[in-house]
């Protein structure tokens, strides 16, 4: 699976669906929602629930971890864009990041 960087998590979801000729409401049945929530969700109205990521995973036979990265990346997108992060603020938090990592691992190495 390639990331699909100009698509949201949504109308990756819609891709997948129509590709795999499913409907709206069949798959909506397959992830235990009703119709109205999967158009919501597709339509960049509502946010799909990290909790499905696994049941969407098994009924498109797609790598867990690379949808759950593909779910991530576009959750943070999402957030730079209603929170209109500059590219300074996107640097201090990625070096954030990196001293977290660098925590971690000093907390786990004896």
């Amino acid at each position: 699976m390639t990331s699909l960087m100009k698509t949201t998590f949504g109308e990756y979801i819609r891709l997948l669906r129509n590709e795999n000729a499913l409907t709206l409401t069949q798959l909506a049945a397959k992830l235990n929602l009703d119709t109205a929530n999967l158009s919501k969700i597709e339509n960049g109205k509502r946010d799909f629930d990290e909790k499905r990521l696994s049941k969407l995973a098994k009924i498109f036979n797609l790598n867990t971890i690379e949808l759950r990265n593909e779910y991530i990346t576009d959750q943070i997108g999402k957030h730079i864009y209603e929170t209109n992060c500059t590219k300074q603020l996107l640097q201090v938090a990625e070096e954030k990041a990196e001293y977290r990592r660098t925590l971690n691992k000093s907390i786990q190495t004896p």
